[in-house]
């Protein structure tokens, strides 16, 4: 009796940690997509009819990839999103999510660069076995704006942002080529 116990228990934490990883790659298909200004990965982190809330915009899925690429490419020259902490409550096919998403951004001039902490509140559902956002609320806690000449320590040239903003960035090369110059440290 105690292992059919024990066994049960065994099956419910590796479903729950199965949903849980695959809640999270979501979440990380998602910001990794904004970051490559790759449509159809930040798509794939929505179901259908899904929304988000930006602010004062509310965004449909259908809308989401072009106004997120519009929306930082005509502000950034360079960004980054990094999902940190992150809760999580299961239950079912239903999950409600926050995770917390540190921003950086390099404006267009290269002169100033601003930190941004803020916060996904996501409604996640289990449809046909995969995982995806339903609902989205974005919130900024905290912006730091500030001179990002440092970077020129690092950077021999100006970024050009279409090395990261599409298929041809590093991250998308199989096999990984070591012979392959990074963009950003030259």
């Amino acid at each position: 009796m105690s292992s059919d116990v024990d066994l049960e228990q065994l099956q419910r934490d590796v479903r729950y940690l199965k949903d849980r990883l695959d809640i999270q790659d979501c979440i990380m298909r998602y910001a990794r997509g904004v970051d490559r200004h790759d449509a159809e990965l930040m798509e794939s982190a929505y179901h259908e009819g899904a929304h988000a809330r930006y602010g004062s915009n509310v965004i449909p899925k259908s809308e989401h990839a072009n106004w997120s690429n519009s929306a930082h490419s005509e502000r950034f020259r360079l960004h980054a999103h990094h999902i940190t902490n992150m809760t999580c409550e299961i239950d079912g096919d239903v999950a409600h999510c926050e995770s917390y998403n540190i921003g950086v951004f390099l404006s267009e001039d290269q002169k100033r660069t601003s930190f941004v902490s803020a916060r996904y509140v996501d409604l996640l559902e289990r449809r046909d076995g995969e995982w995806r956002i339903v609902q989205r609320r974005a919130m900024t806690d905290i912006a730091i704006e500030g001179d990002a000449s440092f970077l020129g320590a690092f950077r021999g040239r100006p970024v050009d942002e279409r090395e990261f903003w599409t298929r041809a960035d590093l991250s998308y090369q199989r096999p990984i080529d070591l012979s392959v110059p990074s963009p950003a440290w030259h």
